[in-house]
């Protein structure tokens, strides 16, 4: 196939071909990670450090949910965000149970996870102008936070089950719910015109 200036295109098949074989070369050089010292064995030990780590994500959010909710200025996101306030320290006591019912201390362990998506939220309440969009960029930064703890606690759910931790297992559905309804909701918000008011 020749352009107007009379040069040759590479077929599009033949780059994705390359590329792919690029990336397979990689994955055969690549090296295997060793275990950190401490590193979970069982899946219990996983089950554990990964609670571990969603009590620090949700403790982290209670913190910033209220900059979001006090940068936002659509009445039915502020709304949103204050009932998630709430369930956020419901979320919170319900993995102190989960602790509890397990033997073991709450504890926390930071997760870059939440970090990164709560930087995020921050440089874009940062970078946009009050007003719809801003709040078309809280509902998104939200939205981030919401998918990565469904993810989560689903994933943490099933841990519980196999494990046949039935108290875990009671709570951690609990706030999975929750998490998916507020998804739920924020997108709502943003399909009731506000994301139109935005452009």
């Amino acid at each position: 196939m020749e352009t107007k200036t009379g040069t040759k295109k590479a077929p599009a098949a033949k780059t994705t071909a390359s590329k792919t074989t690029t990336a397979k070369a990689s994955a055969k050089t690549a090296a295997k990670t060793p275990a950190k010292k401490g590193a979970a064995k069982e899946l219990k030990d996983l089950f554990e450090d990964s609670l571990k780590d969603i009590y620090w994500a949700e403790k982290a959010l209670l913190k910033a949910l209220p900059t979001m909710m006090k940068n936002a200025t659509d009445a039915k996101l502020k709304k949103a965000i204050d009932n998630h306030i709430t369930e956020t320290e419901e979320q919170i006591v319900r993995l102190e149970e989960c602790f509890e019912a397990l033997g073991k201390k709450a504890q926390a362990k930071k997760c870059d996870a939440m970090q990164g998506l709560l930087d995020e939220g921050k440089s874009i309440i940062e970078e946009t102008e009050p007003g719809t969009v801003r709040d078309a960029g809280i509902i998104a930064a939200a939205q981030k936070v919401e998918h990565y703890e469904i993810a989560t606690y689903g994933t943490l759910a099933a841990f519980a089950k196999v494990l046949k931790e039935e108290d875990c297992l009671k709570h951690l559905l609990n706030t999975l719910e929750e998490e998916k309804k507020c998804d739920e909701l924020l997108t709502k918000v943003a399909d009731t015109n506000l994301n139109s008011k935005a452009i």
